[in-house]
Parts: C-alpha cells; sequence; structure tokens
C-alpha cells in the first residue's frame, strides 16, 4: 500500500461518514465566529447604551480602515491553509509547515507596519473615512488603542485557521469562546459600571485577544501535531501565490470596506449620522449572519481542500450538498427573526427615549434589507468552493460582484437617478444578482471537471 492510500484510510475528512465530518468541523467553526460574533455585539449594545449613538457612528466610520486589513490578513490565512490542506491531502507536511511559517511571519509584518502608520497618520485617516472633526476625539479614544490590538488580533486570526486545518477545530473554538467570553465580561465592567467609554471597549478586546493568543499557543506542545513552525524561510514567493489564492477573501473585506465607506457618505448627505448611527446597528445583524456563514465556510476550506489533494469529486459534491442545506435553513430562521423580532433587536442597542431620531431609521433600514438574508450565505459557500478548487479568479470575480461592484454601482445609481427610492434597497439587490453568477460559475467548474487535473500520482 502506498504512503497516499494509508493517508487516506485514516483520514475521515476523506473517508468518514460525510455529516458527522461535516459538523465536527462546521459546528465548532460556527460555535467559535458566534461566539466572537457575539462579543463584538456585546461591544456595540455596551456603547449604543453607555455612550451613546455618536459613538457608533464613530466606530462604524472606522470600519473601513479595519476591513482592508482583516481582508489582507484573512487572504493569507485562507490561501495559505488551502495550500496546505493539499499538501496534508498528498501527505506533504513539510510544504505545509513552510507555507504555515510564511503566512504568520507576513502577517506580523503586516501587521505591525500597518499600526505604525495608524499611529502616526490617525488624523489623516479620519478625513479620508469622512468623519467630521467633531467625531475626532470619540475616534481617537478607540482608534489609538486599537491600533496596537490588530497586531495581536491578525497573527492570532491566521494561527487560528492553520490550527484548525491540522485537525484541531476544539483548541481553536476554545480560544475563540475564552476571549469573546473575556470580552464581554470586561465591557461589562469598563463600558458599562466603570464608564470607561470607548477607550473601555478597546481595553477589552485587548486582553480578549492575549488570552486567545496564549490558549493557541498551546498547539504547539501538543505531539500530534504536524505543522511545524520555523523562523527561517524561503521561497516567500509562495506567500504571493497563497495570498492571490485567498485573494476572494481580501476582496471581500476590502469590498465592505469600501462599501461600508460608500455608504456612509451617502447617508451623512440625507440622513446626517443618525444615518450612520442606525445603520451601524443594522449592520450588526447582517454581520451575525455572515459570521455563522463563515463559520461553515471555513469548515469547507478544510474539507474540499483534502479532498481535492486526494482527487475524491464524490466527497466534494457530497459535502456541498451538507453546506446548502444548512445554509439555506440557517437564513430562513434569520429572516423570520427579522420579521417578527426585529424592533427589539433593534432596541437592544438604543434607548427609543434617548434616540428616538436613530432608533426610528434602524427599524426602517431592517425593513429593506431583510431579503439579503436569504441568498447571502449561499453567496459565501459558492465563493469559498472556488478558492478551494484553487480557482481563485472566478471566486474574486463572485467575492468582488457581491461586495464591491453591484452594490457600490447600485448604490450610486439609486443616489443619483432615483433619489426616492430607499438607498440600501441596493444591497440585497446586489445578492440576488451576484448569485445568479455564482451558479454559473459552480456549474462551469463542477467538482468532476477539477478533480482530474488535480488528483495525485496513484
Amino acid at each position: 500500500m502506498d504512503a497516499s492510500s494509508a493517508i487516506e484510510r485514516h483520514d475521515p475528512i476523506l473517508t468518514g461518514p460525510h455529516w458527522p465530518v461535516f459538523f465536527r468541523y462546521a459546528l465548532p467553526s460556527v460555535a467559535g465566529l458566534l461566539a466572537l460574533t457575539t462579543a463584538n455585539i456585546v461591544d456595540g449594545i455596551f456603547i449604543g447604551n453607555f455612550v451613546g449613538g455618536e459613538a457608533l457612528a464613530a466606530l462604524n466610520l472606522l470600519i473601513p480602515c479595519f476591513a482592508m486589513l482583516f481582508g489582507l490578513a484573512l487572504a493569507l490565512a485562507i490561501g495559505g491553509t488551502v495550500r496546505a490542506g493539499k499538501y496534508m491531502g498528498e501527505g506533504n507536511t513539510t510544504a505545509a509547515s513552510a507555507i504555515f511559517s510564511k503566512s504568520l511571519i507576513a502577517t506580523f509584518g503586516l501587521a505591525l507596519t500597518a499600526a505604525l502608520l495608524g499611529a502616526v497618520f490617525h488624523e489623516s485617516l479620519y478625513r479620508l473615512l469622512g468623519a467630521s472633526p467633531e467625531l475626532y476625539p470619540l475616534m481617537s479614544e478607540y482608534f489609538l488603542l486599537i491600533v496596537w490590538v490588530l497586531v495581536v488580533q491578525l497573527v492570532t486570526m491566521v494561527l487560528y485557521y492553520f490550527i484548525r486545518v491540522d485537525g484541531f477545530p476544539g483548541l481553536a473554538t476554545v480560544a475563540l469562546v475564552a476571549g469573546a467570553g473575556t470580552n464581554i465580561v470586561l465591557d461589562a465592567l469598563l463600558v458599562g459600571y466603570l464608564d470607561y467609554g470607548l477607550r473601555g471597549a478597546a481595553v477589552a478586546t485587548g486582553c480578549a485577544q492575549l488570552l486567545q493568543l496564549a490558549i493557541l499557543l498551546s498547539y504547539f506542545a501538543s505531539k500530534r501535531r504536524r505543522l511545524r513552525f520555523r523562523l527561517r524561510q524561503d521561497g516567500w514567493g509562495e506567500v504571493l501565490k497563497a495570498g492571490g489564492n485567498g485573494i476572494s477573501e481580501w476582496i471581500n473585506e476590502a469590498s465592505v470596506g469600501l462599501v461600508m465607506l460608500l455608504i456612509n457618505w451617502l447617508l451623512i448627505i440625507s440622513h446626517g449620522v443618525s444615518g450612520v448611527a442606525a445603520f451601524t446597528v443594522v449592520n450588526y445583524l447582517i454581520f451575525l449572519s455572515l459570521m455563522v456563514f463563515y463559520g461553515i465556510a471555513d469548515a469547507m476550506h478544510v474539507l474540499l481542500s483534502h479532498n481535492l489533494g486526494a482527487g475524491n469529486a464524490r466527497r466534494i459534491r457530497t459535502f456541498m450538498g451538507c453546506g446548502v442545506s444548512v445554509i439555506l435553513g440557517l437564513g430562513g430562521v434569520l429572516v423570520l427573526a427579522v420579521w417578527f423580532q426585529g424592533g427589539s433587536l433593534v432596541r437592544l442597542f438604543l434607548d427609543p427615549a434617548a434616540d428616538p431620531a436613530i432608533t426610528g431609521l434602524a427599524d426602517r433600514f431592517l425593513t429593506i434589507l431583510w431579503p439579503l438574508f436569504l441568498i447571502n450565505g449561499l453567496n459565501v459557500l459558492l465563493s469559498v468552493y472556488l478558492t478551494a478548487m484553487q480557482k481563485p479568479l472566478p471566486s474574486a470575480v463572485v467575492a468582488l460582484s457581491r461586495s464591491l461592484v453591484l452594490p457600490g454601482l447600485l448604490l450610486v445609481l439609486i443616489a443619483t437617478f432615483f433619489p426616492h427610492w430607499p438607498l440600501l434597497v441596493a444591497l440585497p439587490l446586489a445578492e440576488w444578482l451576484t448569485f445568479g453568477l455564482a451558479l454559473a460559475l459552480f456549474l462551469r467548474f463542477r467538482p468532476q471537471r477539477l478533480v482530474s487535473t488535480c488528483a495525485p500520482a496513484m
């Protein structure tokens, strides 16, 4: 029996029953990202209730900057783990360890450079983001602390992805859940009880990230791990290739940032700071839905890339069926929650008596945006499928369409030619148009067409 046959026999991703294997990877991933999302949402709840609507607007104006940085790190994480997963499927742990090491080193360098630039040029950044000078103190209160936290956060995120691809999803989830719980407790203490405002929220996030990193570092003590970190590396061109394969994930994040920047500008023109604050509340709910779907997508990266390396088209189709079924069910649940509990969700973040205008706008925005919850998960899944099958350009086309080109174009068209239309209708319309494109690309690059060209030699 050759080495590849032995690996396949002992790897549950390649031979195990599909639903248990799917849930083994999907549930920890979803739980971890939900914990992370819950921490971010609790941030918003405490800030909205204890600091006010303008503080929520200040945070929202910073999102484009954060999205760009997270996108670059995510491209390295996803692109790197897809390559590592394929190497592991082929039995080449040396190559998998090399891309693991280079991805972590590159992320640290990127994050540290960004922190230094952000600390020096923060007021220029605020102007670029469209903030008015009266919001600068609120933004600085948060940004000048969180920019250093991001160095730890981005490295931790990349480490999390590689730990999962090496078969330790439980450890990765424990780290996220522990960090999220710490963030929530510290938010209650620093923002709610001690009234430290946005500075307290930044400190809470920093402490949570340090705890996450400490837990993830226990991975290096495991005798079962296959990935080995080495500081000295060559062949750095592979990092660019990995980032290129993860370009759709960078496009997703960077495009979210650019569209958020455009939305903020247009809402300030039409509704002032109240419009930005109201959309911040609604965007927390969109963020929640996407984190659920990204949790499933993270599992699919691992499952699909391993089976691509093993040349198993049938299991790729089976795991895609699992992902589609679960995402459609969750999308329906989210729509029902918005229909029947949307007003209650908005009021978790805002006191209607203190911010009646912002609360009313948030309710209106939610009634416009609900159709996107039906389809955005499928678009995420199809983009991830193309990335995992090492088709970065088609994946980037889907990502770019749903997160930048279509929403940006529709926002400008509505604001310019149809000002009587609700501006935010552009977002669900963009998701539905993207779905048609994503489905066509999936049929064009279906598993049986790709596996024959990537299967390892027997």
